[in-house]
């Protein structure tokens, strides 16, 4: 709550603005429909970033919930898309992960960008991803995951346990946030892991990419 008005501008300063590429990489292999109508679920997505870049990829086609258990951030999400022209094909939703107020086979696509990590029983969530996605629908998960380059390993957890709480200090008033997200970072399950658990979830041809040598991998499944 207390870093929902600057959370993007701190996205931009931890990754360097890589996270909108990796965003932009995510969304493009979602590859929404552009002729039809289609029904997307993003959770922990509050300030709508993947969700803009979904009904924009759509030409406006794709009708997207935003899903979020944190209030202030969905409230960010409502005004940008206010102002971005984009309220019609966006609903927010404040919820819990692991008990989406939904039915099952709602969904055609489910997205979750750098919020898996975040929720505290990670099979359970995936569990409702599977229940909540229609038969054929796409699973796609964006998150930090494990470095595969010494070097870079090496200057990346430099920066994230020593620059970004202060950063985050600086900038939003409050490192606390940004000391606990680097440490979940390093809790995480590896790329491999965190596959198995997506399979173990029901899913079906899984498969993992990694963006900027392994600091960021987006994870993909199918319920087939």
């Amino acid at each position: 709550h207390k870093v929902a008005q600057r959370y993007d501008v701190m996205n931009d300063l931890m990754s360097a603005g890589m996270h909108r590429v990796w965003k932009d990489a995510m969304v493009t292999a979602l590859n929404p429909p552009k002729d039809r109508p289609w029904h997307s679920l993003d959770v922990a997505g509050g300030t709508g970033d993947i969700a803009f870049r979904i009904v924009e990829a759509s030409r406006g086609n794709a009708q997207v919930d935003v899903l979020d258990i944190n209030g202030s951030m969905l409230e960010v999400g409502r005004e940008r898309a206010e102002k971005r022209g984009l309220a019609d094909n966006l609903a927010f939703v404040e919820a819990n992960a692991e008990d989406l107020p939904f039915e099952d086979g709602s969904f055609d696509a489910y997205t979750i960008a750098f919020g898996i990590r975040n929720v505290p029983d990670i099979p359970k969530a995936l569990g409702e991803a599977y229940r909540v996605l229609k038969r054929g629908g796409r699973f796609l998960c964006l998150e930090f995951s494990e470095v595969d380059a010494p070097l870079l390993e090496t200057l990346y957890e430099k920066w994230s346990f020593n620059a970004i709480p202060r950063i985050g200090q600086a900038v939003t008033g409050d490192g606390e946030p940004y000391r606990y997200l680097v440490e979940s970072i390093a809790k995480f399950p590896n790329q491999e892991n965190f596959a198995a658990m997506i399979r173990n979830a029901g899913f079906s041809r899984v498969t993992y990419t990694n963006y900027t040598g392994g600091i960021a991998a987006l994870h993909s499944g199918w319920k087939l």
